[in-house]
């Protein structure tokens, strides 16, 4: 598990559901993969079979927990545990309204301690790793400090491996979506933690672009975790297992597709809008040519009533067919010259 942190995605909400970690996982057989934030409410009293569900060829993958009361955190990491995934998560680091008036996510920088006794009780009652994700600090803390805090607190607790976004979030002021951007990023704090806390497994996230970015970090620290790179741009994952684990062949986005298309078939049989699918594949052609017509087949025509893998073939068609014309106008600009 700690080597399969050396390259994450990282939880979003919205995002990565089961569909999207699926897609994911045809790009890299090695990266660590991680749910959406699941409130312990949310385990425990909601629709527990549907939130947690996820495809065995997901693994190695983590669920992601929001929370802050012990007893509560702890009956859901054993579920979490018993329904097989490999790592349980803490979120210290959401910032929007709904985690503040919940007392969990990045308002708990600021109580180092309670996140300390939730760790540790989740410790003690699971086997399989249990981690924080925090950012560096809220509001007026300083980071050096807040961050520095909360790290030796849960280190003392039995914890080992932590996720620092590393920009402060702001509870008041700036919208969860700003607090993505705005706050300055401060690597050289979360590169000066491993400096500092060597024994200890640190994971870098925050505003990371490109997998060149990612590498870089990687002389620094133990791992680094993808956001929203991942998702706009899933391809950059399809050269991890090679470039981040040195292991594996890349993998390009036609056969990331085709590699998708067993589990496209399983989920339309069992049910499931093929626009709840697709909408997470929009981005895998990204910057190539046809990229604009594929992602236009598939919002347009995925979202219709008993829409199947005619449509996936049809925006496929559409990149093939722009694929072929950039080479008839090379081949012509060839003879040409």
């Amino acid at each position: 598990m700690a080597h399969a942190s050396r390259l994450s995605v990282a939880p979003m909400m919205d995002w990565t559901d089961r569909h999207c970690r699926s897609l994911h996982r045809t790009l890299s057989a090695r990266a660590l993969l991680y749910t959406e934030m699941l409130t312990t409410g949310a385990v425990l009293h909601g629709e527990r079979e549907r939130l947690l569900a996820y495809d065995p060829a997901e693994h190695p993958v983590a669920l992601q927990l929001g929370g802050s009361e012990p007893a509560d955190l702890v009956a859901a990491a054993r579920i979490g545990e018993a329904e097989g995934y490999d790592e349980i998560n803490l979120n210290v680091g959401c910032p929007s309204d709904r985690v503040q008036s919940g007392r969990f996510g990045a308002c708990l920088m600021r109580e180092p301690e309670l996140v300390a006794e939730c760790m540790a009780a989740m410790g003690a009652a699971v086997k399989v790793p249990v981690t924080v994700k925090c950012r560096i600090g809220v509001d007026d803390q300083d980071p050096e400090q807040s961050l520095f805090q909360l790290v030796d607190f849960c280190a003392r607790a039995g914890v080992s491996t932590f996720v620092v976004h590393a920009r402060k979030a702001w509870l008041k002021g700036l919208s969860p979506k700003e607090n993505r951007d705005v706050p300055p990023l401060d690597y050289r704090l979360v590169h000066r933690l491993k400096r500092e806390r060597p024994e200890l497994t640190i994971v870098i996230n925050g505003g990371i672009a490109t997998l060149d970015e990612a590498v870089e970090h990687l002389d620094a620290v133990d791992g680094v975790m993808l956001g929203r790179a991942a998702y706009h741009t899933p391809a950059i994952l399809g050269e991890v297992d090679r470039r981040v684990f040195g292991a594996g062949e890349d993998v390009d986005c036609f056969q990331a597709v085709e590699l998708y298309r067993p589990y496209i078939a399983r989920e339309l049989a069992a049910g499931t809008h093929l626009a709840a699918i697709t909408r997470h594949m929009l981005g895998l052609f990204h910057g190539l040519p046809g990229a604009r017509a594929w992602r236009r087949v598939l919002t347009v025509e995925g979202v219709k009533p008993g829409a199947g893998m005619e449509v996936v073939d049809a925006a496929l068609a559409q990149v093939l067919r722009a694929q072929d014309e950039r080479r008839a106008r090379s081949l012509e600009a060839g003879e040409a010259a």
